[in-house]
């Protein structure tokens, strides 16, 4: 017979993270689904900018177990399975996670997103040897040597300039017109002396045999094809919601996010969803935490016998 939890959170991430910490201080019975990656893709961030209390920012390694601790503290319990499905029974959510089965009165999910693939030649081959996400991970390993970052968002700006105080030279080659980060990254990016971004570039293959060697792209400005040396590419063209394990319980848009209301509720009674997960987030560490504190108070008015969808 499966335990039961007034609350399973499925996801490590800071949204999960919260959520878990709220509804254990809230003295409901918690368990925090993590995955195999307590903290998700906030591990790979040196600076979180834009926290609460952190006016020069946080390192995602710091933040997410400060918080796991937290939620342990208070009571939460904690697990590194993944759900992989889950089932309505008998008034309950069994959730599966691992080889192990959970009885779950509400549930959280905060399972964050993947990162989007290019779908080229030589990306698969080549991950962990050259093809990557994390620029805080391999920038001490690249000094005085070429890089290129592909995407034109917070994350592709982030992950250059944390690249360029290692990297001799980054190149930004992006698909769009202009770089569609928040200001402060593009202007950051702009002044950097050993960043250069191109636009309107489509990447065609990642070229080298055992180590990344650099790239193909087309310049859709000309259409001319050209070849960039690079000893590393850092991939940052979206994310997708990691979220199909919901398929047949809830109607997920074509990204697969999770549609839900202001209090992160479901059209399923007792179900939620918080963080990259969910429809329209803001996709920043400080929102992702506020929707897990949203997600657990909503589950403990739910828990207290309020309708579902009252107000």
């Amino acid at each position: 017979m499966p335990s039961t939890y007034d609350v399973v959170v499925a996801g490590g991430g800071i949204a999960g993270l919260t959520a878990g910490l709220r509804s254990a201080e809230l003295g409901r019975r918690t368990l925090v689904l993590t995955g195999p990656l307590l903290g998700g893709n906030l591990l790979g961030i040196e600076n979180i900018e834009g926290w609460p209390g952190a006016p020069d920012g946080i390192a995602g390694y710091e933040l997410c177990p400060s918080v796991q601790e937290q939620a342990s503290a208070a009571g939460a319990d904690f697990t590194m399975e993944e759900v992989s499905a889950i089932a309505p029974e008998g008034g309950l959510w069994t959730v599966t996670a691992g080889t192990a089965d959970h009885a779950a009165r509400t549930l959280i999910v905060a399972t964050g997103a993947a990162f989007r693939r290019l779908g080229v030649k030589g990306e698969t081959r080549l991950v962990g040897r050259g093809v990557s996400h994390c620029a805080s991970c391999d920038a001490p390993l690249l000094r005085g040597r070429k890089v290129a970052v592909i995407g034109g968002g917070d994350s592709a700006c982030q992950e250059a300039l944390t690249l360029a105080e290692a990297a001799s030279h980054v190149t930004i080659l992006t698909l769009g017109e202009r770089l569609s980060a928040q200001a402060t990254f593009c202007d950051r990016v702009r002044a950097a002396p050993n960043i250069d971004v191109r636009t309107g570039c489509e990447v065609r293959e990642i070229l080298g045999d055992d180590t990344v060697a650099g790239l193909r792209f087309t310049d859709r400005h000309g259409g001319a094809v050209a070849d960039l040396e690079a000893a590393a590419v850092f991939i940052y063209i979206g994310l997708r919601p990691s979220t199909s394990f919901l398929q047949g319980h809830v109607a997920l848009e074509s990204g697969g996010q999770v549609p839900v209301d202001a209090m992160m509720r479901t059209e399923l009674p007792g179900v939620l969803a918080a963080g990259l997960a969910r429809r329209g987030a803001a996709g920043r560490a400080a929102a992702s935490a506020d929707d897990g504190n949203i997600a657990a108070k909503a589950a403990d008015r739910y828990l207290d016998g309020r309708a579902w969808r009252d107000n």
